[in-house]
This record gives structure tokens, sequence and C-alpha cells, in this order.
């Protein structure tokens, strides 16, 4: 069916299924994890500073969650002459996933990284745990709506206060 303005026009994109139209287009997992990695930081690295990092810095080490740690090779363009220091998270992007061994070499507590001189830990520190505040693994208490809506009831030991 043309008519007078002649036959329609092809599609600009087809689908591969057996050479006809099929349909939306979909991405895969593959591709999805290209877009997110240009265009989302809060996955973990966007490509440009991933690409930066690795051209001006050396892997120092990595941690037991998979953040791996970066430190410039040179202190070029650095204000205080301090070799730069980067942390590329494994997964979601969130400053409380890095340990307390990694967290004070990032912050020049520390001028080796844990992997050349390890942490001391003490005896009555607990071990690293990240916040999990807006997660669904943060903690919830009783009546709180995100556990199951249903307040305790009351226990008749609270008294209202009364202005005088």
């Amino acid at each position: 069916m043309g008519g007078w303005t002649g036959p329609p026009p092809a599609p600009i994109v087809t689908g591969l299924a057996g050479g006809s139209l099929a349909g939306p287009i979909s991405l895969s997992e593959s591709g999805i994890a290209v877009l997110k990695a240009i265009f989302t930081w809060w996955n973990g690295v966007t490509i440009g500073a991933w690409f930066t990092i690795n051209k001006s810095s050396k892997l120092v080490g990595e941690d037991e969650s998979g953040n791996r740690y970066y430190e410039a090779r040179t202190n070029k363009g650095s204000y205080d002459q301090r070799k730069r220091r980067y942390v590329i998270y494994k997964g979601y992007a969130e400053a409380s996933k890095i340990s307390p061994d990694w967290h004070g070499w990032m912050h020049y507590t520390f001028d080796e990284p844990p992997t050349v001189e390890p942490f001391k830990v003490k005896s009555w520190e607990k071990p690293h745990v990240p916040n999990l505040t807006g997660t669904i693994n943060a903690w919830r208490p009783k009546g709180s709506i995100a556990r199951t809506g249903e307040r305790p009831p009351a226990t008749g030991d609270y008294q209202a206060w009364k202005p005088k």
C-alpha cells in the first residue's frame, strides 16, 4: 500500500529475528552494564574515571569487600604535594564500605597501605560493618512501617507532659 506517495519507508531499526521487524529492541545485561558505567557514578565507577585512574595511578591493593585502591604515580596537580589516592568500589558506591585500615590509608593517617603494613586490630574492636541505612538490610525497630507497620501495645508506663 503506497498510494500516490510511493511505498512505505523502510524502518530505521529492524529486529534480526527471521529478518523481520521483531518489535522493541531489548538491551542485554552487558548492554545495560555498559550504559550504567557510562552514565552513573553510584554503581561503581564511570568509564571516564576508570580510564583516568588506570592511566595515572597504580593498583595498591584490594580489601575483603572487593574494593580496589589506587595511588597516583606522581603528585603532579596536587595542591598539598601528596599523591592522590582513589578507591573503585565493587558494586554500589558507599563510603562506609571502606574498612578502617583502608580508611586510614585513604585519608593519609597511615603512610603505608594495609597490604604493606597490616592494620593492628585491638582485642576490643568489633569487625567492620558498612552503614546499611537506606538498604533492605537496614535495622527496622518494632512498629516501623518498613517492618510490619504494627505498633506494639502501650505498656502504661508513659505519662504525658502537662503544662502548669
